[in-house]
């Protein structure tokens, strides 16, 4: 069974941290909306939700990816780099305890869940403004010994790795070249996003499905010429909280495995 950990949109949403995006009105309404849209699409996929309730004075808290790393046996809660979002983590470890040996990643680090890219036996994990070195090395000292290597990536222009780049397929990245290098992957294929669409680059994959935004097109159609099928949803007012797919959920096996 495929657990899929979400949280109700805060209705503070709208003072959520922001980082390269400019202030806009958010309609609460509208993005939980789209937001329980987005959980019925985990649901069609074959995830069993596990849906948090809101945290009303935790604006970003609908962004769960943020506050753990899920991994076969193990899990690390996080430290986010934001201040004002350290205690979203909280709540998800009761959840993850269920399931998992829990690891902290604790004072001097920073740790965003959203700069951890997992492929195969590797995190590549982004050294952005949310993530620092101390963390990333606690990171790498609480994965090796259940057989992960973690390389680091700097990251450019945005507010995380997975904002540039994602996994969409069997070793096939999609990726936004001009804030992270591909030459930091070892991947099979890249797929690159159109240049018009920046943000385009955050897709999430459950299996072998991809759950992609609806305002993409012109990347999606990328995806689709490559023989990738998507399934789209809205989620255009969480991305006014510099928001994405990815960000809205944690994703893992319920019967973890080395």
């Amino acid at each position: 069974m495929r657990i899929a950990i979400t949280r109700e949109v805060s209705s503070s949403i709208g003072q959520c941290e922001l980082t390269h995006l400019s202030r806009q009105d958010i309609d609460v309404d509208l993005a939980r909306s789209q937001h329980a849209q987005y959980e019925h699409r985990l649901i069609d996929l074959g995830c069993k939700l596990r849906r948090l309730s809101e945290e009303s004075n935790l604006p970003d808290s609908v962004f769960v990816e943020d506050t753990a790393i899920v991994l076969g046996d193990v899990a690390v809660i996080t430290r986010p780099g934001a201040i004002l979002r350290r205690n979203e983590t909280q709540s998800v470890a009761e959840v993850l305890k269920e399931y998992r040996t829990i690891h902290q990643i604790v004072d001097p680090g920073t740790l965003d869940g959203g700069d951890v890219l997992h492929v195969g036996r590797t995190l590549y994990v982004g050294n952005s403004i949310r993530s620092n070195i101390p963390g990333i090395k606690q990171l790498l000292e609480f994965v090796t010994p259940y057989g992960y290597k973690v390389e680091v990536v700097k990251v450019d222009g945005c507010l995380h790795l997975k904002s540039a780049v994602t996994l969409v397929g069997d070793e096939t990245l999609l990726i936004n070249r001009s804030w992270v290098d591909a030459n930091s992957f070892d991947a099979r294929d890249f797929i690159d996003i159109d240049p018009s669409e920046p943000y385009a680059a955050n897709a999430l994959l459950i299996g072998e499905e991809l759950v992609y935004p609806t305002n993409y097109p012109l990347t999606r159609l990328r995806l689709e010429n490559k023989g990738i099928g998507v399934r789209v949803v809205d989620v255009s007012e969480l991305q006014k909280a510099e928001g994405a797919l990815t960000c809205c959920s944690l994703i893992f096996e319920e019967e973890g495995q080395v």
